[in-house]
């Protein structure tokens, strides 16, 4: 690591600077709680919103809201303007993203259809949740993250049917390949977005208008915000427990299964990241958000993948694995690229800026 990433990283909290080893500690005890303690799973899963366990749900608000009240909203106008980041973000995430992971769900798995499908799936299943916490730990651009996400979300309920439908049904028939249905409906979709990116959006845009207005934008930003940051990582670590809690037996008891389903998943989060960046630095963006745009083109939206191939093929289905080893590949990836991230931040350092009033 470079003395840029070094000097960044020596800034971070210990519960930053050590998240690797406690994002493992965290799978290990969620898949160790999961294969051994019996009904486990079944608790967990015994209240749901809109698919998802209750508890994975209140995880990933915990975790979204502290980084949602750190934007400052009245700079959002210089994103949208920025169409180098914008045009490029939707190419990527809805032309390029899906095609990749269909290519090498085809490529890697042609005698696997339940997992191939599920990786179709995840492919199509844009990222809206986790990808803020990453970009906010690789400094990336907090504004565009915003409203990347946002475009994501009025994409995903417009667009993941159509493409489920194009991907499982319509490309296979072109090239003689076996087909499959994708039952899924756009309220359905509708709701995870309203539920899992409305709900904290709400919560931190009025957080930073209602305390702004009472104590100004200086104590908010240096008292207030330090005090709720560290909620965003615990409810991050507890996500991660909960979430390989309820899918531990089938890990542990499927492992080679899992590495097949890993082996596609590794190449799509590596070429993802890797070619968004490289678009990034090629067009001139900044590196704050040339990591924004890498990482919302890399992440993945698990908790709709997860709760559209249960809904659709069952709780105990290979697509339902599929949607599940995704989080496991991809946590541990996108943790390791954000300190790559962060070593690559000195090749920024005579890059044009983005100025915000």
């Amino acid at each position: 690591m470079t003395g840029t990433a070094n000097g960044v990283v020596g800034k971070l909290s210990t519960l930053d600077r050590f998240l690797p080893a406690w994002i493992a500690a965290a799978m290990v005890a969620g898949l160790l709680a999961g294969r051994w303690i019996p009904g486990l799973d079944t608790a967990l899963s015994a209240v749901q919103v809109d698919g998802i366990s209750l508890p994975i749900a209140l995880g990933l608000l915990v975790m979204m809201y502290p980084v949602l009240a750190k934007v400052r909203y009245d700079r959002l106008g210089t994103v949208t303007r920025d169409r180098r980041l914008l045009w490029p973000s939707l190419v990527l995430n809805w032309l390029v993203g899906p095609a990749l992971m269909f290519a090498l769900a085809w490529l890697l798995l042609p005698d696997l259809p339940e997992y191939r499908t599920g990786l179709i799936i995840v492919g199509l299943a844009r990222c809206i949740a986790m990808v803020i916490i990453w970009n906010d730990l690789a400094c990336g651009d907090r504004e565009a993250a915003a409203v990347l996400v946002a475009l994501n979300s009025v994409f995903q309920v417009v667009a993941f049917g159509l493409l489920g439908w194009f991907y499982l049904t319509v490309l296979p028939g072109w090239l003689g390949l076996p087909q499959a249905d994708l039952a899924v409906s756009g309220w359905q979709i509708a709701k995870s977005v309203l539920i899992f990116l409305g709900i904290p959006l709400v919560a931190g845009y009025l957080t930073r208008r209602l305390g702004e207005r009472a104590r100004g934008r200086a104590w908010y930003e240096s008292e207030f915000l330090p005090k709720i940051g560290p909620a965003a990582l615990y409810g991050l670590l507890f996500t991660i427990v909960i979430l390989f809690a309820l899918q531990g037996d089938q890990i542990t008891a499927r492992p080679m299964d899992v590495v097949r389903i890993a082996v596609p998943l590794l190449v799509y989060f590596g070429l993802m990241w890797a070619g968004s960046y490289a678009f990034g630095r090629a067009a001139g963006l900044s590196y704050e958000r040339t990591t924004t745009l890498a990482f919302t083109a890399a992440g993945n939206n698990f908790e709709l993948a997860i709760a559209v191939a249960i809904a659709t093929f069952g709780a105990t289905s290979g697509q339902a694995l599929a949607g599940v080893v995704g989080p496991l590949i991809e946590v541990p990836v996108l943790v390791a690229l954000v300190y790559v991230s962060l070593a690559l931040r000195r090749r920024f350092a005579s890059a044009p800026v983005e100025v915000t009033p």
